[in-house]
């Protein structure tokens, strides 16, 4: 497994705005994390689900009728659209930290600078099922600077049928809509898109993306029998606070750094 990139990978990131990243987890490895992961969706799981913010999919293609994503379990099903605050699991903690992930922010924040997850989550396409994702551009007014550093996990394979990530290269160089707190395009705007450019992030369980958050993306639905589950972590410049001057998150590299040992040990008490 890959620890650091290359500075020619480092560019060609720089220049398109993503990256595809080696194979990062075995097949044994990937089959654990499809268990834990449907563990959790089920209720099998020994973690605090009053920490998680869940969301059921929806029973419609249309983005705006998405339920609420609120905290706690809504029910044993493998439905769920979305899990966040997962750095507070060990298992994926332990993925979260890889010396790979850390080389990135290094590069991105700068050495010495600590960094923080701004959002460790769970996303879901059930097969068949699935809900389409606007063109956006992941950004949130309510920071004093915007995250910039995605890392995007295939749990399953990923592939334009079941609904995989669709990017436009070097899309990231500008915000296309800096009035929205979320980075959505404005109607208009996403119709005037030069899809020809459209790149379908196509994966192997096992194998993720760097994305630059800006990048432009989107998703489609599900029209496959295989589900489309990923793991989708997002890292911060540590002193990254709300235009209010809060602080909220975990930190995940640097001194005071979070234990997945202690996060155990924590369960087990439980």
């Amino acid at each position: 497994m890959i620890t650091h990139l290359t500075d020619d990978q480092w560019d060609t990131y720089s220049r398109q705005g993503y990256l595809h990243l080696d194979q990062l987890l075995s097949d044994e490895q990937v089959a654990l994390m499809q268990k834990r992961i449907d563990d959790i969706m089920l209720g099998k799981a020994n973690v605090d689900y009053g920490r998680m913010h869940m969301q059921l999919d929806a029973n419609s293609e249309d983005y705006g009728k998405l339920p609420p994503q609120t905290p706690g379990h809504k029910g044993a099903t493998l439905d769920y659209r979305k899990i966040e605050q997962l750095e507070f699991d060990p298992f994926f903690l332990r993925y979260m930290q890889q010396p790979l992930f850390e080389d990135i922010c290094r590069r991105q924040y700068g050495q010495g600078v600590s960094v923080r997850c701004f959002r460790a989550m769970f996303m879901n396409k059930p097969a068949g099922k699935g809900t389409t994702l606007p063109w956006h551009q992941d950004r949130w007014s309510v920071l004093d600077r915007d995250p910039l550093v995605t890392i995007w996990l295939a749990i399953d394979p990923a592939t334009i049928a079941n609904g995989c990530v669709n990017v436009i290269p070097g899309s990231h160089k500008t915000l296309l809509n800096p009035s929205h707190p979320s980075g959505f395009l404005t109607q208009e705007q996403a119709s005037s898109l030069d899809t020809d450019k459209l790149v379908p992030l196509e994966l192997k369980a096992g194998e993720a993306v760097l994305l630059h958050n800006w990048t432009l993306h989107n998703s489609t639905v599900n029209r496959s029998p295989i589900a489309r589950r990923a793991f989708s972590v997002c890292y911060m410049d540590g002193r990254t606070k709300t235009q209010e001057g809060n602080q909220y998150w975990s930190q995940i590299f640097g001194d005071g750094a979070m234990n997945p040992d202690e996060l155990e040990l924590a369960a087990a008490s439980r």
